[in-house]
C-alpha cells in the first residue's frame, strides 16, 4: 500500500468507520485500567494517539513497518518501526494488544498470536478487529456483479501469494489453540455504501464507500497482477465496473466484520496468595 497523504487520510477515515461501528469504543475487550498497550499495525497512529489521550495513565506503543506517524504526540504514546512477524523483543509486557485490519498482512496469524500471548501480562487481552473480505449482500443483489467477481478474485489471488484473506473466520479457534481463555467472537456489519435506512448507517455507508473507492486500486493491483497474472491494464479496465457497483445503491452489500478478543490466563488466586506468603516470610 502507498503511504502518501491521500492514503493516510484514508486510513484515518477507516478509523472513523470503526469508531462508529463500535459505538465510540476503541475495542470490545473488557480491559480495566490498562497501564501498557500495544497497537500493532498502527498506520497513522490515530488509534494509539486517541487511546493515549483518553487513558493518560497508560503508555501506548504503536508499531508499523512505515514511520508515517506524526512527530508530536501525547507524552504517554510513542511509535516504533517493527515487523510483527519478527521476534518480539519489547522490554515490557502489555495489558492489551490491539490489531485492526491486519487480515491480509501476515503469513501466519497464529504465530503473531503466540508472540502476543508471550508478551502479555497474565490477565491481559488481545483483540483483533478485521473485515471478512468475502463481501456479501443482504438480498443477493451482489450476485453476478463485477463486485462479486472482484471478491472471489481477491481471495484467490491472496491465497496464491500465501495470504489467507479469510483468516478472521479462524481467529477464535487459533486464539484458543494458542492458550487464550474467555475468547469471544463478535460479528458486526459495515454497509458498503449508503443503501441502508437510518442516518447512522447511511453515514457509515458513505464513509465506507469512500474508503473502499479510494483504496481499491492499491489493494487490487498487486493481488491481481502477481497473484492472478493479470496485466495492469486489465486490472484498470476491470476496476471501472467494480467502482460502478460500489456506488450502486441497488447493490445492498456489506462487510462482515469480526471482532475477536481473548485473555491470557490470570494468575490463580491461590498462586498469588502463595507468592505473597512466601514474600512475607522472606
Amino acid at each position: 500500500m502507498p503511504n502518501d497523504k491521500m492514503e493516510q487520510d484514508r486510513l484515518d477515515l477507516q478509523h472513523a468507520v470503526f469508531m462508529s461501528l463500535l459505538k465510540g469504543k476503541f475495542g470490545l475487550a473488557p480491559i480495566i485500567n490498562p497501564q501498557a498497550v500495544l497497537d500493532v499495525g498502527t498506520g497513522t497512529g490515530i488509534w494509539a494517539i486517541e487511546f493515549a489521550i483518553k487513558n493518560p495513565a497508560a503508555h501506548i506503543v504503536g508499531t508499523d513497518l512505515s514511520p508515517i506517524q506524526p512527530e508530536y504526540v501525547p507524552p504517554n504514546c510513542h511509535f516504533e518501526v517493527d515487523d510483527a512477524e519478527d521476534e518480539w523483543i519489547f522490554s515490557q509486557q502489555f495489558d492489551y494488544v490491539h490489531l485492526r485490519l491486519m487480515f491480509h498482512a501476515f503469513k501466519s496469524h497464529k504465530d503473531v498470536m503466540k508472540s502476543a500471548y508471550d508478551q502479555l501480562k497474565p490477565g491481559g487481552w488481545m483483540e483483533w478487529q478485521d473485515y471478512y473480505p468475502h463481501i456479501q449482500s443482504l438480498d443477493n443483489t451482489i450476485a453476478g456483479t463485477a463486485l462479486e467477481r472482484w471478491t472471489r478474485m481477491y481471495v484467490e489471488g491472496g491465497q496464491r501469494l500465501g495470504r489467507d484473506m479469510l483468516a478472521p473466520r479462524r481467529y477464535k479457534e487459533w486464539m484458543e489453540e494458542t492458550g487464550f481463555v474467555n475468547v469471544v467472537e463478535e460479528k458486526l456489519v459495515i454497509p458498503g455504501n449508503p443503501w441502508p435506512k437510518g442516518k447512522d448507517q447511511k453515514v457509515m455507508g458513505i464513509w465506507q464507500m469512500t474508503n473502499f473507492l479510494e483504496g481499491l486500486h492499491a489493494v487490487s493491483m498487486t493481488i491481481f497482477t502477481k497473484g492472478l497474472g493479470m496485466s495492469p491494464e486489465q486490472v484498470e479496465v476491470f476496476l471501472v465496473d467494480v467502482r460502478k457497483d460500489i456506488r450502486n445503491l441497488q447493490i445492498h452489500f456489506y462487510f462482515l466484520t469480526y471482532v475477536v478478543y481473548g485473555q491470557k490466563p490470570p494468575i490463580p488466586n491461590y498462586a498469588r496468595s502463595h507468592r505473597s506468603s512466601r514474600s512475607a516470610a522472606t
